[in-house]
């Protein structure tokens, strides 16, 4: 992966360096978050930690270790200005970024689906990259993470499941790298990643059938008369790149109990919303609205989502 980002980093004449250093280092650092999710069971690190995190959810052990670890990678590259964290209330600024090469601050979902850990289910990180809107000698300020996911420099995630991998996009089609342990190294795996047109697989959380739209339980309905399959993991990671490879749809709808929606703009549907779409699908909420394009006010703003292949989105919206 380190020899494929040199070369696309000579694509661009006024490539500095400092965004291939980043995503170097976030592939470092996955290396040791899979490391330790492949021996938690060993390392005392499993089950619930006992807080509740800004969206409500609670906090496993994993999530704190995986947040910790992205946090210290990205710090101490001295190439990122600060981070926005899902399992944090606030931004954090790096102070020892080095002058003239702090242009880049990144969102991330440490360990998303983090809960499946304890049955050896497959989780991910999600990450997002994007170029500060205020001078770099300055402080951080909340504008620079609430940007729209159209301003977006590079998004990604990475999956540990049965084999690791971690699939980004720099707005130049989508590439996916598999974890070969005997020599440490992401190896392209994936070229030039697409979404199939068309899937007769979808995904979503259908136990809040009785909480959802009318438009979406009239697509539920007509999924069941179709005989499409139901496939729900429930960690986004896993869900939407089984979707990528596959084809269909993975929806997260409004409901009663989460009006706004349950996702997080800015830590789960903008970075995998620009893979999607760098991959050939479509990615909208429930009002059929772009997700890239919707406003972000809030580092914990949340949004319904419908993602995945072109056809099965397009027959979510003609429902709604």
């Amino acid at each position: 992966m380190d020899e494929f980002i040199v070369q696309s980093q000579q694509n661009f004449s006024d490539s500095s360096g400092e965004f291939s250093g980043l995503l170097r280092h976030l592939g470092i650092a996955a290396k040791i978050v899979n490391r330790v999710v492949n021996k938690a069971g060993l390392m005392d690190i499993l089950g619930v930690e006992g807080n509740i995190n800004t969206s409500g959810d609670a906090v496993q052990k994993l999530d704190i270790f995986a947040n910790d670890l992205m946090i210290e990678y990205l710090r101490n590259s001295g190439i990122c200005a600060g981070v926005a964290s899902e399992e944090l209330e606030d931004f954090i600024s790096f102070n020892n970024a080095r002058p003239g090469s702090s242009n880049y601050v990144v969102v991330i979902d440490p360990l998303d689906g983090s809960s499946n850990i304890d049955v050896n289910i497959s989780v991910g990180t999600i990450f997002g990259i994007y170029r500060r809107v205020t001078n770099e000698r300055g402080p951080l300020i909340l504008g620079d993470f609430c940007q729209k996911g159209t301003e977006l420099v590079a998004s990604g995630y990475v999956l540990y499941g049965t084999s690791t991998m971690m699939v980004y996009t720099y707005g130049d089609g989508v590439n996916g790298f598999t974890y070969d342990r005997g020599v440490g190294e992401f190896c392209l795996s994936h070229p030039q990643m697409k979404i199939p047109e068309y899937g007769t697989q979808y995904s979503i959380n259908q136990g809040y059938y009785k909480q959802f739209s009318p438009g979406i339980k009239a697509y539920l309905d007509e999924c069941a008369e179709k005989n499409y399959m139901l496939r729900y993991i429930g960690s986004m990671v896993a869900d939407v790149h089984r979707t990528i490879c596959l084809g269909g749809v993975f929806l997260y709808p409004l409901t009663k109990k989460n009006p706004q929606g349950k996702l997080r703009i800015l830590y789960e549907c903008n970075p995998l919303s620009y893979v999607i779409e760098q991959a050939g699908g479509i990615s909208v909420n429930e009002e059929k609205q772009r997700i890239m394009e919707i406003p972000v006010h809030e580092l914990h703003q949340r949004s319904s989502i419908i993602i995945g292949s072109k056809k099965n989105v397009e027959e979510v919206l003609e429902k709604l």
